[in-house]
This record gives C-alpha cells, sequence and structure tokens, in this order.
C-alpha cells in the first residue's frame, strides 16, 4: 500500500533524524533547517548572514540542489566549512543525506550548523534532518496566496522571513495577509520583513540567531 510506504519512509527517516539531533546535542550545535521555493533568497540570506556574525559565530553550511554546486561555491567563498549534496532529481533532504556530510565538518570547531534545503515549497516540510528549527523564507514576488497552498511548510516552520521587501512597489503582495495567514496556521511562528538586497530587517534576524546560540549553550552546561 502507498500509504504503508510512505508512513514507513517517514517513521525510518524520523529514527535517523533523532540520532542526528543527538550528535548535534552532545556539540553544542545549532541546527537550522532553511527552506523556500527555489529563487526567493535562501543563499543570499546566508551570504548576508555570514558575514554579519562570522566575527562571533564560527558556521558550517550543507548546500542542497537537485544539480550544480553554485550555491555551493558561492558560500565557500565566505571562507565557511561548505558541503555539497546534489539529491539527482529528489525535491528534499533527509536524515540520511545530512548525516553522510558529517565526516566533512569538525563540529566540535562549530557553533552553528545551517542546511540549505532543495527549494521546495512541500517536501522539506515533512522530513526533519536532526534540527533545531525549521526556517522559511518567502519572496515577496511569490504572492500572498502562499500560507494558504501550503500550509505545512508554514505550520512546521518557527520562522519566517519575508524577503525582498525592496520589491513591494512593484507587485502585487500584501505583506500584511501573509502574515495574517501565517499566524492563523502557526501562532507562535516569528516574522521577520527583511531585504536580503538593501539588509533592511536582517539585524533582527541576526539578534534571533544569536540568542538561540546561547540559549543552546545554557541548555548544555
Amino acid at each position: 500500500m502507498k500509504i504503508s510506504v510512505v508512513r514507513d519512509i517517514l517513521e525510518a527517516n524520523e529514527r535517523i533524524a533523532q540520532q542526528n539531533r543527538e550528535l548535534f546535542d552532545r556539540n553544542n550545535l545549532l541546527v537550522l533547517n532553511l527552506m523556500s521555493s527555489p529563487g526567493a533568497g535562501k543563499t543570499s540570506l546566508l551570504e548576508r548572514t555570514i558575514d554579519a556574525l562570522k566575527n562571533h559565530i564560527s558556521m558550517g553550511i550543507i548546500e542542497g540542489d537537485i544539480q550544480s554546486s553554485r550555491d555551493a561555491e558561492r558560500i565557500a567563498q565566505k571562507g565557511v566549512p561548505t558541503v555539497q549534496i546534489n539529491t539527482g532529481g529528489a525535491c528534499h533532504l533527509d536524515g540520511n543525506m545530512i548525516r553522510d556530510t558529517f565526516e566533512e565538518f569538525d563540529f566540535k570547531a562549530l557553533d552553528l550548523l545551517v542546511v540549505e534545503n532543495v527549494g521546495n515549497l512541500v517536501c522539506p516540510a515533512e522530513f526533519k534532518v536532526g534540527e533545531d528549527f525549521k526556517v522559511m523564507i518567502l519572496s515577496v514576488t511569490e504572492g500572498d496566496d502562499k500560507p494558504a497552498k501550503y500550509p505545512l511548510m508554514f505550520h512546521e516552520s518557527k520562522v519566517l522571513l519575508i524577503n525582498k521587501i525592496d520589491l513591494l512597489p512593484y507587485v502585487d503582495c500584501s505583506v500584511g495577509k501573509i502574515e495574517n495567514e501565517s499566524r492563523k496556521i502557526n501562532p507562535d511562528q516569528e516574522i521577520f520583513r527583511i531585504s536580503c538586497k538593501t539588509g533592511e530587517g536582517l539585524e533582527e534576524w541576526y539578534e534571533w540567531v544569536k540568542k538561540r546560540l546561547k540559549n543552546k549553550r545554557i541548555k548544555s552546561q
């Protein structure tokens, strides 16, 4: 039965993701699973975040794409440990794919690991990789109907970053509608309006990361 197969796949991934999480916790490593549709700004956000926090936080990045290593090459130029995963057609990363990269990192030397998932608003929300938090980016160019169309992504994400707000004068999109619809799905979600182009709103995002890292360290004591 198809339903049984899907359940088995998800349950197997849950077990592996939990094992990953236990390893991350032993190393006091904050792990974020960064998700969005293609072109929403995941890599640009990472570039900005690395530049802003690299003198305070040691970071590693896992890049997930169906093909190519372009995003990983961009991130590696920032001088942070970066590993590329090409899924060869799969629309998401899972716990087992992430585990295959572990030998490439010295987790004891890192504070933060960010997994840039494959661009997709459906599958990545279903598969944990061992993260502390799922973080989602939505570009205003995608429109304000996405919470209603892809509710699981919004339900699973601790943070929603509404990107490219510098383009609001040129697109038909209500940020207020996005926020309202998203909070109906996930009342506890934290939402930041940002522009990776201009830098607007990014300071609040940086502070969120630093606060979560501080909390992680306190829990480990």
